[in-house]
């Protein structure tokens, strides 16, 4: 233990912590702005620094480990001054239409400078800005950039793309895509890390809000029939903003919310969940029955993110990804096809909204494939966690006085199966115990598969089916994905099946929800999910009533011929930019 005093307060600590550490533990409150734990940890901003005794200099003490005798000081004159310079410089070359700002409440360099009371001295601003097509999904204004470096570190270091890297020099220096690459060039997997992780606004997920809900949008214009999905990781984590109560943020009053806000029809994206389940594990036990005529293992395809990660780091690979459609795209040519039949509703007719944890869903929805009906995108537009979030906020809703309501039928009921597909191992885990039934024509112990849960970054486990030995892996993070990709390519190892989420913790981590400056919540959401699951009535995808009568009335049966028309496509028919690497080639 090393022994030191931070504001004249003795304290003990472990030998190698951190000035920042001790101080945490201490219950000393200090300003971060660049910080990240074990993955930035630079003091690029100048915010974190701290008098030592003996020491002239100031010290950043997110990077300084303490030494035995240290005494601290976190508050002093010197230290403050110090802060308030360094703060008014990043203020100088930092766009500061707070009102108007989509971080506004929510901005770390906000609350920094809010704290540091420096009234209205500030330096002369020198605002840069650069052009960035407002079309793509991922938005990076430039005016607001304040290189702390967050983006390049979580980029590289826990999604492995390098996507973002340091442009010019000298006091011009600035954060853009790496290579000199237009963004839509880059082999960007829109996984959206790096915009819950920017402390300002310098990185935001597009704004769709505007068709829906403008006073010309979808709701307010009736020119369509409105219909919403709402995804399963969404329920986790709308509720954090209004600080609400798990018990009491129920799924109905979500429903209720989005009933309120004028949508004709409000479904829940759990029944495609389910009917994904069918249709992924179907693929699966008939892929294991001829071994020999297909490429191993055989990937999930529920993340576009992933989608987009595999097509542009191992395209020789794509073939191993399950050709189901996502959950989202399998309710949107729902709602195009067989809802549309039953209200006698042209699917041009119908405006379809999703609400997702996600970026990448965005881009998923306008791709080429995901047009069941020649008539337009299946899924016209997708929201995600946040813009929720913040339209709910704009209508002043009494959210303590919020109704409960149902979700909509014959696409709004899902099994605690699908609830769990908002977490990294739900979608593995809801595949195995529907595959186990497939296969044995009974039912195993819903949670017998519980191997596969947890935060770890890849999790693997040996599965009996029916007297075969199914081996499965599950990642999250695209980091993870690199690694055990490279490991099958080097034969180390060998699975059947893997599930792969382009965020850590899987969607309830996703790029799309609220953002929590220096907290990772996936692992809180996670547990709400499997809360859910654990009380849900059913918690067998082949059980779900909805999804058995959709297959009675119209699809007939897994795989069938219009199963595979509306549910399955074909991942080769858009084109993907590759990595750097593979271009040299």
């Amino acid at each position: 233990m090393v022994n030191i005093k931070i504001n004249d307060v003795p304290i003990s600590v472990e030998e190698g912590t951190t000035i920042l550490e001790a101080c945490r533990e201490a219950k000393m409150i200090v300003p971060t702005l660049c910080y990240l734990k074990d993955i930035n940890e630079i003091g690029a901003c100048r915010v974190c620094v701290v008098e030592v005794k003996g020491i002239e200099r100031l010290v950043t003490f997110c990077n300084h480990k303490v030494k035995e005798g240290m005494e601290i000081y976190t508050n002093t004159p010197k230290v403050r001054d110090a802060r308030r310079i360094n703060i008014k410089m990043i203020l100088s070359q930092h766009n500061c239409f707070c009102p108007t700002c989509v971080r506004s409440g929510n901005c770390q360099l906000q609350k920094v400078a809010n704290d540091l009371e420096f009234g209205s001295g500030t330096f002369k601003q020198h605002i840069t800005e650069e052009k960035w097509p407002m079309d793509f999904p991922l938005i990076r204004d430039e005016s607001k950039c304040i290189k702390c470096m967050r983006c390049i570190q979580i980029c590289d270091k826990v999604q492995s793309l390098k996507v973002w890297d340091i442009a010019k020099t000298g006091s011009r220096t600035t954060v853009n895509v790496s290579l000199g690459r237009n963004i839509k060039e880059a082999d960007c997997a829109l996984c959206g890390q790096c915009i819950t992780h920017c402390p300002v606004a310098a990185l935001s997920g597009r704004d769709d809000k505007r068709p829906v809900f403008s006073q010309n949008g979808m709701l307010n214009t009736r020119r369509k029939t409105t219909v919403v999905q709402v995804a399963p990781a969404v329920r986790t984590a709308w509720a954090e903003a209004f600080r609400l109560s798990r018990k009491f943020a129920s799924p109905e009053r979500l429903a209720g919310a989005l009933r309120l806000m004028g949508f004709d029809y409000v479904f829940d994206t759990t029944y495609a969940a389910d009917l994904t389940i069918m249709e992924e594990g179907s693929e699966f036990l008939e892929r294991l029955k001829h071994k020999e005529d297909y490429q191993w293992p055989m990937f999930t395809s529920c993340c576009p993110g992933w989608v987009r990660f595999l097509k542009s780091q191992y395209p020789d690979m794509v073939d191993c990804l399950s050709t189901a459609k996502s959950p989202q795209q399998m309710q949107g040519a729902i709602i195009k096809n067989y809802f549309a039949d039953k209200i006698h509703e042209d699917p041009e007719n119908i405006f379809s909204v999703s609400i997702m944890p996600c970026i990448a869903k965005k881009a998923e929805c306008a791709l080429p494939t995901m047009d069941s009906t020649g008539t337009g995108p299946d899924v016209d537009v997708v929201l995600n966690t946040r813009e929720f979030v913040d339209y709910m906020k704009s209508l002043n809703i009494d959210v303590y006085g919020l109704p409960e309501d149902r979700f909509d039928s014959p696409c709004g009921e899902g099994t605690g199966a699908a609830v769990i597909f908002g977490t990294t191992g739900g979608v593995m885990e809801a595949a195995l115990r529907s595959c186990y039934y497939l296969a044995t024509g009974e039912n195993p112990d819903p949670d017998a598969f519980h191997s596969v849960r947890g935060m770890d970054g890849w999790k693997e486990a040996s599965i009996d089916i029916a007297g075969t030995e199914v081996k499965v892996a599950v990642v999250s993070g695209l980091g993870n994905a690199r690694k055990l990709i490279e490991a099958i390519r080097r034969g180390e190892v060998f699975y059947h099946f893997v599930e792969v989420m382009a965020c850590p913790g899987g969607c309830v981590g996703g790029g799309g929800q609220p953002i929590h400056e220096g907290k990772e919540m996936a692992e809180i959401r996670s547990k709400n999910l499997y809360f859910l699951d654990s009380h849900n009535e059913r918690r067998f995808s082949h059980e779900n009533p909805e999804v058995l009568k959709t297959y009675a009335e119209y699809l007939e049966k897994p795989l069938s011929r219009m199963s595979h028309k509306l549910l399955h496509t074909d991942h080769h028919a858009w084109d993907m930019p590759l990595a750097p690497k593979l271009k040299k080639r």
